[in-house]
């Protein structure tokens, strides 16, 4: 292999590795991160060099096929004739190129050809049997794909029998689409509900159409448009342009307008006679679709691996316009994160105002070199969503100013004024404040962790889907589900759904009602109380009865109380909390002021008041109590918390216990009264050591602590 082969095979490696990748994002979970242009580009670079050197092109090469493997959701049906697709093209010089290839092909013959609109929506293939509709499928891989028959029937403009004689066997091809009204109105509805607007038209499409709950389907606003067959019966058609008006006879939905032509002159009037009235049509269109006319003529021509040699789509570029970026504000997802977004000077773009557009994170802007002032490139990916594509630094002022994220933050979250740090696995900035008004996802995530109400399956993508559909506002609306509601939640996309399933939903149901009986102290924790972790929430657990105790705790008050009174006003408060065994008299031999050690510290104390006192803790308890949900309670008395076997001995935890968690060994350690604290000093009574051991190993046997592993931890458990 030669130097050039050698490189070219890497190249080509390279390719097929991006390409499959975004093929993977746009027809397995239809959320592409390129545009088309760029896709076709790097499509074009593939074809270029595997014809260059054609001992380099292998069966499995993304040109060979077509991509897009079909969902698993939905029952797997062959088309009776393989759905290719199109190869694609942005250059006038290339649909001449086309023509001129076709007519080298078929030389001394006049080959008409019709142009008709590229359709954004997503390609089916419809059949019926003696006039009646039996199967409806996507395109899937081009051979098999998802039986959608039941969703397709949802659509009105899709007849469940044909009109007039309808052939034995007809194997119909088009779009189903989003009409532009029907989808702003579709948004408004998803807005008004707190749910993710859809990207476009086509994407709301696809996702209607993969839903598995038909009911859903038919309350949105499909259409259909039919251009072409595949396998017929009884069908007399030798011309391309024949199609439409058969099709139209037998109450099938066609394209609006064609044209027929036969020379590049023609071929190119008609394409931007398309364009000049596309944006009039109900559906979306990118394009427009040039295929030769006759039958025999296609025949003769013939195929590639992936497309035919007879058709060819031209796409139109998407609509760019400049305008000013005026200013640079930050939105807080539900997750935390921190997206900039930009404010334009509002200018039309593809039939509808743009005022602003996402800048997606910080090296975001770093690398186009965004400041505020620039005049910037505007174009709608999709024809729908606004995006930056590039500054227009020849137009740069000089008082255009670069965008420092922390600085512009301040250091906070602009909606709760919490800390914030740069997530390096996101890239991206996050609100640290669980509590922040704008999140959800992170406080129902933290509430269902094992370590807090361990609700099986409740967190990551499940809880992210929860709240982006709806079905979750705050933690505790889990208890109000349903294994119906739960067990229809899409995991997926819209357009590419995958449904939670009733098995898991009805495990979940499960764990959510068990998680009504768990004790006070794992409530405590799960509410995210700012300054309570597992220890705190355990050792308030032990003084109060309920939540409402704790809410209105007098313990809590008189620790307060007791930390802002003069020393010489202190006593009664002391001699209070001794009494009900929330401190003890100090043992430190600098305090000569005989002052006192209480189980929680004044931080702690005020973080749980003004928790419960704040408009979010009285709605938790208020909704607690509509919920009929009474954490059991943990509280011992003064006297008896003394009697506990490890009463007074504090632990300190160290490696990987055998057989435990270091959660389980600290739950049975606080049952029996012991504390667990996290440093080693000669005040500790025990280090419970597993594997591989930390510094605090070498630290207790420095201070002469004793030391313990699991088994004779456990026999100190079984003899308490």
């Amino acid at each position: 292999m030669t130097v050039d082969e050698k490189q070219a095979a890497h190249r080509i490696e390279q390719l097929r590795d991006e390409i499959r990748k975004h093929d993977l994002l746009y027809y397995d979970e239809a959320a592409p991160i390129i545009s088309d242009r760029e896709y076709d580009r790097l499509y074009k670079q593939l074809i270029d060099l595997e014809t260059r050197f054609p001992d380099l092109v292998t069966p499995d090469s993304p040109t060979q096929r077509v991509g897009g493997k079909p969902l698993q959701a939905f029952e797997q049906v062959s088309h009776l004739i393989p759905m290719l697709s199109l190869d694609n093209t942005y250059s006038e010089e290339e649909v001449k190129n086309f023509y001129a290839r076709i007519e080298r092909l078929l030389p001394n013959e006049k080959i008409p050809v019709v142009i008709e609109p590229k359709v954004d929506g997503v390609a089916v293939s419809l059949i019926y049997d003696n006039g009646r509709l039996r199967q409806a499928a996507t395109r899937g891989d081009g051979s098999v794909g998802d039986n959608i028959t039941q969703n397709i029937r949802t659509i009105r403009s899709v007849p469940e029998r044909l009109r007039d004689m309808a052939p034995k066997l007809l194997e119909v091809r088009g779009e189903v689409y989003m009409d532009r009204k029907g989808f702003e109105k579709l948004n408004q509805e998803r807005k008004k509900q707190g749910l993710p607007l859809f990207a476009n038209p086509r994407n709301a499409a696809a996702g209607s159409l993969k839903q598995l709950d038909p009911a859903i389907v038919s309350k949105r606003p499909l259409g259909a448009v039919f251009y072409g067959t595949g396998a017929t019966k009884g069908v007399d058609v030798d011309l391309h342009a024949e199609i439409f008006p058969l099709l139209k006879k037998l109450g099938l939905p066609v394209t609006e307008c064609w044209w027929l032509a036969d020379s590049v002159e023609e071929i190119l009037d008609a394409i931007h006679e398309l364009d000049g009235i596309r944006h009039n049509f109900a559906y979306q269109t990118d394009g427009a679709v040039v295929k030769v006319n006759s039958f025999g003529q296609r025949e003769r021509l013939g195929f590639t691996a992936k497309s035919p040699r007879w058709a060819i789509a031209y796409k139109y570029s998407a609509e760019r316009v400049e305008t000013r970026l005026n200013d640079i504000v930050i939105q807080v997802g539900r997750t935390g994160i921190l997206t900039p977004v930009a404010v334009l000077e509002p200018v039309l773009v593809s039939g509808s105002t743009v005022g602003r557009a996402t800048l997606h994170n910080e090296d975001e802007i770093k690398r186009k070199d965004i400041r505020i002032g620039d005049t910037v490139m505007i174009e709608k990916a999709g024809e729908v969503i606004p995006a930056v594509v590039e500054v227009v630094k020849s137009k740069r002022r000089r008082d255009a100013k670069p965008f420092d994220f922390a600085a512009h933050a301040h250091g906070k979250c602009p909606v709760c004024g919490g800390p914030i740090r740069r997530d390096p696995e996101f890239v991206a900035w996050r609100c640290e404040n669980l509590h922040c008004p704008a999140q959800t996802t992170r406080r129902v995530e933290f509430f269902a962790a094992r370590g807090a109400l361990d609700i099986e399956s409740v967190g990551g993508i499940v809880a992210d889907k929860m709240v982006e559909r709806g079905l979750v506002r705050e933690p505790v609306d889990l208890f109000e589900l349903k294994v119906e509601q739960l067990a229809k939640l899409n995991l997926g996309t819209d357009e590419a759904p995958r449904v939670f399933g009733e098995k898991n939903a009805t495990k979940a149901i499960k764990a959510i009602e068990r998680a009504r009986t768990l004790p006070l102290s794992r409530w405590l924790f799960a509410l995210a109380i700012p300054d309570v972790g597992k220890t705190t929430a355990t050792q308030l657990a032990r003084f109060h009865d309920s939540i409402e105790d704790v809410a209105h705790s007098q313990l809590l008050r008189d620790v307060l109380e007791y930390h802002e009174k003069e020393k010489n006003e202190r006593a009664g408060i002391a001699e209070r909390l001794i009494k009900a065994g929330f401190a003890k008299p100090s043992k430190s031999k600098a305090d000569t002021d005989r002052s006192i050690v209480t189980e929680v510290g004044p931080v702690v104390a005020k973080s749980v008041v003004d928790f419960f006192a704040s408009l979010a803790g009285k709605k938790i308890l208020r909704r607690m109590k509509e919920l009929g949900i009474q954490p059991k309670s943990e509280k011992v008395s003064a006297k008896k918390s003394a009697e506990l076997p490890l009463a007074g001995k504090t632990f300190v935890l160290t490696g990987t216990l055998p057989s435990m968690t270091r959660g389980e060994a600290i739950e049975k350690i606080q049952a029996l009264g012991g504390h667990v604290t996290g440093s080693v000093s000669k005040k500790t009574d025990y280090v419970l050591a597993g594997a591989e051991p930390g510094s605090k190993f070498d630290k207790a046997k420095e201070l002469g602590v004793r030391i313990l592993d699991e088994a004779a931890f456990q026999k100190m458990l079984l003899s308490s």
